[in-house]
């Protein structure tokens, strides 16, 4: 059974990782999906995994012009939006007495200022029986050392679905949070890697986590197809978790 029969969907963020993986699966379920990065390249990569029912539009939510081109090009094609997913997110490692101004602005206006004006310019697009699932994070809900700004991120967007499920009351548009634990994506293991962390990450979750691993993409994916569908269309306001039970313990 298709879940998502011709459903439009926008994901940004999606030329790798947890968003590449949801917009595969989407499409397998039946929804056209415009997904979003920063990099051309990769974009036609991630276009070239897909194979079918997908555009890419160069764009990041850091511009609001770039949010603007991204609502145009859905509209002058499709007309509206079924589905939006903010997926798009950006950490940096420092702890406290080592926080750049420089960091705190980038990570606040990706993933804070980028998320709110990606969700209201999109609502126009939006009718009764949207969902919008904002990507967050077990880190949104603990404490991290050396991720405390992009925790505090985290904790605000959880806090966007909160507000926003009661602004929206009355649209028939829902909202909720999707938030990963500890995920494998190319751009983690790749970053962990670089600043010679990944082995003691991976042994920290392997002694932490119920479940002793890293979660695959596809997994979390899995996750934000139930939120995409019509199977959750009772659910607003409310958090997933996919984190192994990280977070849950």
């Amino acid at each position: 059974m298709k879940r998502l029969e011709d459903k439009v969907i926008v994901i940004t963020g999606a030329s790798n990782g947890i968003g590449l993986a949801s917009a595969k699966l989407f499409v397998q379920h039946g929804a056209y999906v415009y997904i979003t990065g920063r990099n051309q390249e990769t974009l036609d990569e991630a276009v070239a995994a897909i194979g079918s029912n997908v555009t890419a539009v160069k764009s990041d939510v850091s511009s609001l012009a770039d949010i603007d081109h991204l609502i145009s090009e859905v509209q002058s094609a499709h007309g509206r939006i079924d589905v939006l997913i903010s997926n798009v997110g950006i950490a940096q490692w420092e702890p406290l007495g080592h926080i750049t101004e420089e960091s705190f602005d980038e990570l606040f206006t990706t993933n804070v200022k980028g998320t709110v004006f990606l969700v209201q310019k999109s609502l126009p697009l939006m009718k009764n029986g949207g969902s919008i699932i904002l990507t967050g994070s077990v880190s949104g809900n603990k404490g991290t050392p050396a991720m405390s700004v992009y925790n505090a991120t985290k904790a605000a967007v959880r806090n966007f679905a909160r507000s926003w499920a009661l602004d929206l009351k009355g649209t028939g548009i829902r909202i909720n949070v999707l938030s990963p634990g500890a995920t494998s994506t190319d751009n983690v293991i790749k970053n962990l890697t670089a600043i010679g962390q990944l082995e003691a990450i991976q042994a920290g979750i392997e002694q932490q986590s119920p479940l002793g691993r890293m979660g695959e993409p596809g997994e979390v994916a899995s996750a934000s197809l139930f939120l995409a569908s019509d199977e959750s269309r009772f659910m607003t306001g409310s958090e997933l978790f996919v984190d192994g039970g990280a977070g849950q313990i």
